[in-house]
């Protein structure tokens, strides 16, 4: 499986995004898609997944309500559309699959190359 993110870019505070993470290949025990993040000087952390068969969804607390993951089988591409944004939400952020919508990294076996939001005050 081959993840390419890609619609990042520099906005400013409350500030609308929407990224995209194309699926190429397949893994038929690869069932769920999420989204993470790493910011300069701390560690990867989970913001967002989705079961790609019936579509039930985790997030973080800091994202919920403002952040909303989604999925397009006929285009095998997942979303996350990212409202309100904050300085805090600049990081690098990077696409993963996985059996399950986990809430932890190592649990996922394919990840894509990364693509950056950065918010600026």
């Amino acid at each position: 499986v081959q993840l390419q993110a890609c619609g990042g870019g520099l906005v400013q505070v409350g500030d609308s995004v929407r990224l995209s993470c194309l699926a190429s290949g397949r893994d038929f025990s690869s069932n769920a898609m999420g989204w993470f993040r790493q910011a300069p000087g701390k560690e990867r952390e989970f913001v967002a997944a989705v079961s790609l068969g019936d579509g039930s969804t985790n997030y973080a607390r800091s994202v919920k309500g403002r952040f909303t993951i989604a999925r397009d089988s006929a285009k095998n591409t997942v979303y996350l559309q990212m409202n309100s944004l904050k300085p805090d939400d600049t990081a690098v952020y990077y696409c993963a699959a996985a059996r399950l919508p986990y809430m932890v990294a190592r649990y996922y076996d394919y990840w894509g190359q990364g693509t950056q939001v950065t918010v600026s005050a």
